[in-house]
């Protein structure tokens, strides 16, 4: 195989037909078994612990039955990653592709090298597909691809070594994690003090009128965030069933999903992009530069300031505020400070979200704008020594993923020996701590589950 290098002598050579067999088994109706996805990062998990992330199907009459054991491939996004081995019985979405081990495997040795960046790129070349975002991985072209067949004790000691590996990765990753939050939260103090009482500590305080929120500088004014916008901009998605909607070149409109909001205080650029049919289909409207976003679903209540204009998906909103009532810079911190309060004014039927209505009633304080002015510059001098160490913090946080990605890749495909590995006591693996490598938001694709694709 021209994209190895070598294998050791005593591995064999299969094509993956020759491994696994594609099952289609249809669950019963009315079955109570466990609906299940396969995410990015994470892999195969019950639908039930990642609900708030994607859809949630509301019969799973008819589709594939899952065993231990058995590999989940997502037809659409293979090529990204989307595909593992499950540790559940259950059922999954027929958008999915069901392999079953014909021989002796570890299938977790074949989760890990399936997600190797030589074999997602092999998904890649084998799929069929116009364009990205159409791409499907079809069984009769997955099953020709040559995998390494280890001997079976030498699979079983590279996925003890793997997770012996990642047991340890995730410890780092934690408690980076939780440096990072820390510091998020000293960083939300400097934010909510500086909004909320200004910065001349000599100013009386009156009562704000709002209870959840306190006083306030007597010379500040209140408002409602309706009273405070030029316009609120409501966004959509075009049928994910049509191509021409979507574009793989620069020139198409940047489309925002949660993540790109939540990913960063600032969004300079998107996930995906629309084409001008693909604007006019739910008469999107793009969003310019300068406006707030604000998420109404999923992560609620967090918010970040557009540099690029883009439109947005329905579970954000645009917000322009009247610049000679409050500045930009400003309505971003307001809505950071009010993050531990939001969660109150959320409806909760199944998940927290919030509304346009909801949105548009949130209290403002309102000094002048040159005392906002003040207040933001106040804000980033302040909070610059906590954002360059959660940048240096989640730098580190990506460097240790690439060196788990590089040492999966070689150990894998052989070109680390692992057989004379002895497991210490720092290698008890912990499967609630090895969630936490793919626990983050923006590791985990959206809508991953692929329902109504096929």
């Amino acid at each position: 195989m021209k994209w190895f290098e070598h294998l050791p002598d005593s591995w064999a050579i299969l094509r993956t037909k020759q491994m696994f067999r594609l099952v289609i088994e249809k669950a019963p109706a009315n079955n109570q078994m466990e609906l299940l996805s396969v995410y990015t990062h994470i892999g195969v998990r019950p639908r039930k612990s990642l609900e708030q992330r994607g859809n949630k199907a509301s019969t799973t009459d008819g589709y594939w039955v899952v065993k231990e054991g058995d590999i989940i491939c997502n037809k659409l996004l293979a090529w990204m990653g989307a595909i593992g081995a499950s540790h559940y019985q259950g059922v999954t979405s027929p958008a999915y592709d069901i392999l079953r081990p014909i021989k002796s495997c570890n299938t977790d040795y074949y989760h890990f090298l399936f997600r190797t960046k030589k074999y997602l790129q092999q998904f890649k070349i084998r799929s069929r597909g116009i364009m990205d975002m159409r791409l499907r991985l079809y069984f009769d072209q997955f099953g020709q691809i040559p995998i390494p067949v280890p001997p079976r004790h030498e699979q079983d000691q590279i996925v003890s070594y793997l997770r012996a590996q990642d047991a340890q990765i995730a410890r780092f990753i934690k408690a980076k994690r939780e440096l990072i939050e820390l510091l998020t939260e000293q960083k939300l103090r400097i934010i909510d003090h500086g909004v909320t009482r200004g910065l001349d500590p000599t100013v009386p305080l009156k009562p704000s009128g709002i209870e959840w929120l306190g006083e306030m500088p007597v010379n500040w004014d209140t408002s409602r965030l309706k009273y405070c916008v030029s316009r609120i901009h409501a966004g959509g998605t075009p049928d994910t069933g049509v191509d021409s909607f979507w574009s793989d070149s620069s020139d198409g409109t940047p489309w925002l999903l949660i993540g790109d909001v939540t990913r960063a205080d600032r969004v300079v650029t998107s996930t995906k992009r629309l084409t001008q049919a693909g604007l006019l289909s739910k008469r999107l409207t793009v969003v310019p530069a300068g406006a707030v976003l604000y998420t109404m679903y999923a992560s609620i209540g967090k918010a970040a300031v557009l540099e690029i204009d883009a439109a947005i998906n329905q579970a954000i909103l645009g917000l322009e505020p009247k610049c000679d009532v409050l500045l930009p810079e400003f309505l971003f911190f307001w809505l950071r400070s009010l993050e531990r309060h939001i969660r109150n004014l959320a409806s909760t039927s199944t998940q927290a979200n919030l509304n346009a209505a909801k949105v548009k009633a949130l209290p403002v304080f309102l000094p002048t704008v040159e005392e906002q002015r003040l207040i933001c510059d106040w804000i980033k001098s302040e909070c610059r020594i906590f954002d360059d160490a959660i940048a240096r913090n989640e730098d580190e946080i990506k460097l240790i993923r690439e060196y788990r990605d590089r040492l999966i890749a070689d150990v894998v495909t052989g070109q680390v020996d692992v057989r004379g590995w002895q497991p210490g006591p720092e290698d008890m693996v912990d499967d609630a701590a090895l969630a936490a490598l793919g626990d983050d938001s923006e590791d985990v694709t959206e809508e991953e589950d692929g329902d109504g694709e096929d």
